[in-house]
């Protein structure tokens, strides 16, 4: 049932949404999403700066945990296999992928990473645009045809609520200040 809801709205984004002008720039976007290596150099960055030390340690902690419960359990548990795979009028826009399709890695890793930023960033304007991009990194994914929708909502979920226990996970650890030896607070 859930299935061919997912085929209907695949065909629907295939038939009424692509358009040239768009197929590159969308599998640019959805390279992006590629093993989590943007997402993961965005958090090593963040580690550079003790202003945003924080932020990359939750949003790597997010892609840990993230992770371990998409690629690791739920792909090998649930063994769905790719839309492409299983219906012929869909048409792939980048090479066949090599591990299942539910849930999407790149849209948990995406949102983990992202949510992450806009959990642990004030003001709110670069978790926002880290939320666009992950967003958009998703929609790449029904748009080049290698998820399904609910593959990509699950994804997102998965990667919002790793996003908000990492953040909880380095708001316990490392507080806002801590005590030096000679009682001066120091910034992390």
């Amino acid at each position: 049932m859930i299935t061919q809801f997912d085929h209907q709205l695949l065909l629907f984004i295939q038939e009424y949404l692509r358009f040239d002008l768009l197929d590159g720039i969308m599998k640019g976007i959805t390279s992006l999403g590629n093993g989590g290596l943007f997402w993961i150099g965005l958090c090593l960055l963040l580690l550079v700066f003790p202003k945003t030390r924080k932020i990359g340690i939750a949003g790597l902690l997010a892609l840990v945990l993230g992770a371990l419960v998409t690629n690791v359990a739920l792909k090998n548990l649930v063994a769905r296999v790719r839309p492409y795979d299983q219906f012929a009028d869909l048409i792939l826009l980048v090479e066949r992928q090599r591990d299942f399709s539910f849930p999407s890695g790149h849209a948990c890793s995406s949102f983990a990473a992202a949510g992450a930023i806009y959990f642990m960033t004030k003001p709110k304007w670069a978790g926002k645009a880290a939320l666009v991009l992950a967003a958009l990194i998703a929609w790449s994914r029904l748009y080049v045809a290698v998820h399904f929708p609910s593959d990509v909502v699950v994804g997102i979920l998965i990667g919002l609520l790793c996003a908000a226990a990492a953040v909880r996970l380095v708001r316990k650890w490392y507080p806002k200040q801590k005590e030096t030896a000679n009682g001066t607070g120091i910034r992390f």
